[in-house]
């Protein structure tokens, strides 16, 4: 299970093993997404995808070009945690399980919908 905190407090759950995690570029106006998996200790990156190149985003050497998206695999360590700065100014981080995304708002309590910063982490068992 995978637990989002806001304020430092659990603010939801996500009963899930796996999930993507997506996003849109704040300059580059360009979809990017990562696939996680839990591991031992934390998160583990399984695989990301960006659908183009420019500010800050050059996908990294043994990329490869698949249906218009650069691909690449994880090959780092396990994170303990996520932790997503957010704005106002650019839309939301968005989860994705199943086909089906979902932004932070719509999964977060009304009292945390506003919080700077989301951390994804397992949830404690």
């Amino acid at each position: 299970m995978i637990c989002l905190l806001a304020g430092g407090a659990v603010a939801a759950r996500l009963a899930a093993a796996t999930f993507t995690l997506a996003w849109t570029h704040s300059v580059e106006r360009i979809e990017w997404r990562e696939d996680y998996a839990l591991a031992p200790g934390g998160l583990r990156l399984v695989e990301a995808r960006v659908q183009g190149s420019g500010a800050g985003m050059e996908p990294p050497e043994g990329s490869r070009l698949v249906d218009g998206w650069w691909v690449y695999g994880g090959g780092l360590p396990v994170l303990p945690a996520l932790t997503l700065a957010r704005s106002g100014a650019v839309a939301d981080w968005r989860i994705c399980q199943g086909g089906a995304c979902r932004e932070f708002t719509a999964l977060l309590p009304p009292a945390a919908r506003d919080a700077p910063t989301v951390t994804l982490q397992p949830c404690a068992p």
